[in-house]
C-alpha cells in the first residue's frame, strides 16, 4: 500500500481568479505572523507560530489554475525531527464551474507515519476546511496568532 498525501477538497461561491487571489493572503486564513508574499512565481514566504516557523517558495503559478508552494526550510520546534516537513510542498489546484470554484489541495510527502502526521492532518483540516472555507466564502477568515505551534 503506497501512503497517501494529505489532501483537502473545498468549493465556494467565487472565481477562480478570486479564490487564487485569496489564498495568497495567507495571514487572513492561516497564519497572523506572515511575512513575504505569496502571489506570484519566486515568491517567497514565511508562516510563524510561536517557536514553529516553515518558510515557502512559490515554484509553480498559473493564475485561477494552481499554485505550488515549496518548503525550502523549517522548524517544528514540537518534534523530534523539526525539519519534517523539508522537502515537502503544498499544492492548490481551482477548477471554476456553475457558479463555484473547488479548490483541492495537497500537501505532497504530509503523509501518513510521519511524526506530525495527525497534529498537522487536524490543522490542515481546520485551516482550509473552516477558515479558507469561510474567507473564500464571507470574507472573514480564522488565522491562528503567535501563541504556539498550533495555537
Amino acid at each position: 500500500m503506497v501512503a497517501q498525501d494529505y489532501l483537502c477538497r473545498i468549493e465556494a461561491p467565487v472565481s477562480a481568479a478570486e479564490a487564487f487571489e485569496k489564498i495568497s493572503r495567507v495571514s487572513e486564513w492561516w497564519a497572523k505572523n506572515f511575512s513575504g508574499s505569496a502571489r506570484e512565481l519566486g515568491d517567497t514566504f514565511q508562516v510563524r507560530f510561536g517557536g514553529t516557523f516553515v518558510d515557502f517558495e512559490i515554484t509553480e503559478a498559473e493564475p485561477s489554475k494552481k499554485i505550488v508552494w515549496q518548503v525550502v526550510n523549517c522548524n517544528l520546534n514540537w518534534l523530534s525531527d523539526k525539519t519534517e516537513w523539508s522537502d515537502t510542498s503544498v499544492l492548490w489546484e481551482l477548477s471554476e464551474g456553475n457558479g463555484v470554484t473547488g479548490v483541492t489541495m495537497v500537501h505532497r510527502g504530509l503523509v501518513p507515519g510521519m511524526e506530525c502526521y495527525e497534529e498537522c492532518n487536524q490543522g490542515w483540516n481546520f485551516f482550509v476546511s473552516e477558515s479558507l472555507q469561510q474567507f473564500l466564502s464571507v470574507g472573514q477568515g480564522l488565522p491562528k496568532g503567535d501563541g504556539g505551534h498550533n495555537e
